[in-house]
């Protein structure tokens, strides 16, 4: 992968700001950062870690102080290299769109900015700014715009397609009475192919509902436990399922049957995709992941996305051509598929208030909820 590289840049501002604070005052800036800061003394191991460090590595702090930083990334990865080049030069470096490598079942790609901090000890200091939540909130506004476009043509769908489509039925069956049996299969086929465009026609108008949400209090873990019968009972009676449940995750507010079809759906794709394989594997997880928030259009703050929900296969992946647009309408890898799951998915999604994402590689591919809690 291609990094971009500064000598000089936001880590020698926020080194210096950092070496005229008291140790109090320091330490209360670190915690309020959202970034991920860490100091890495010369043997290795991490000296200091806010909050945010915490979160990003999803270790404790009590863990993560004295933990060598080698153990916690991959062997060779591109930060201990960084690291290792700040102490040879003595001398901040900025690297950009730095891939650190895979932990906690996660790939993680940050902007990372070391500075040597003062002192003989030979200890650096590490900012990592997380590219991938911001490029997720991205496309993410990208995909609620394509679902409104479909709204749109969902409605003019319905008014300019299925009325002409009910009077071509109706002919090809006036017709169908007086043939033989060789015109009447070509009367059977028009009435075939008019039912399978009203069809897809009505999956359309889904985007078209503009009703407000009937919100409840919803136990989101009652709702994946139903769409695990639901699946074992049919379409992933082939598939073992992983649970990974935070027993203490709040509630969040929703409509509870949009709920189980979102989940219901992501559940199929990946069942289908795993096919007869064997040793095909579903997990089901949820975590509490405060620090991502969302400010919409219209509203005046910010609404934190703290409620993780998330569900893998360990299928062949999504190919990589359509990953970035797989929410897009009518973007698809079946061959029978419409195209509009995933976007009716993406529509709901939005409409609670959260996101959801796509990860994808050969054998392993999760898509991730972020969703607001029950207030």
């Amino acid at each position: 992968m291609k990094m971009e590289r500064k000598g000089v840049g936001l880590g020698v501002n926020a080194t210096s700001r950092l070496r005229v604070l008291s140790g109090e005052g320091r330490a209360c800036i670190l915690e309020a950062l959202p970034h991920v800061i860490i100091t890495v003394r010369a043997d290795g191991t991490i000296g200091d870690a806010n909050a945010a460090a915490e979160s990003f590595f999803e270790i404790s702090k009590p863990i993560l102080i004295g933990a060598a930083l080698d153990k916690i990334l991959p062997f060779g990865s591109s930060l201990l290299t960084l690291i290792a080049e700040v102490r040879e030069r003595g001398a901040p470096i900025n690297e950009y769109k730095v891939d650190i490598g895979r932990f906690a079942a996660d790939e993680r790609r940050v902007d990372a900015h070391c500075a040597p901090l003062p002192g003989d000890q030979g200890e650096v200091l590490v900012v990592l700014q997380e590219r991938t939540i911001a490029e997720k909130i991205d496309r993410q506004l990208t995909h609620r715009g394509a679902a409104r476009s479909v709204s749109a043509l969902a409605a003019m769908l319905a008014h300019e397609i299925k009325n002409p489509l009910s009077g071509i039925r109706g002919a090809a069956q006036l017709l169908e009475s007086g043939l033989g049996d060789e015109d009447r299969a070509l009367t059977r086929l028009i009435c075939d192919e008019t039912d399978r465009i009203v069809r897809l026609v009505d999956r359309m108008e889904a985007f078209s509902d503009q009703r407000p949400l009937k919100r409840e209090k919803i136990n989101i873990h009652a709702v994946l436990d139903h769409v695990k019968q639901l699946g074992r009972s049919g379409f992933a009676r082939h598939v073992r399922f992983v649970e990974s449940y935070d027993p203490s995750l709040p509630a969040l507010a929703g409509d509870r049957d949009q709920l189980v079809q979102v989940f219901l759906n992501l559940v199929k794709n990946a069942a289908e995709a795993i096919g007869d394989a064997p040793n095909g594997e579903i997990e089901l997880s949820t975590a509490f992941r405060p620090g991502v928030s969302l400010r919409m259009r219209g509203q005046d703050r910010a609404v934190g996305l703290p409620l993780e929900f998330r569900v893998r296969d360990n299928g062949p992946g999504v190919p990589e051509e359509i990953l970035s647009n797989i929410f897009d309408p009518f973007v698809t890898t079946k061959t029978s598929g419409t195209g509009l799951g995933l976007a009716l998915v993406a529509k709901i999604i939005n409409d609670h208030g959260g996101v959801i994402e796509c990860e994808s590689k050969p054998g392993k591919t999760c898509f991730r909820v972020l969703m607001p809690m029950y207030r």
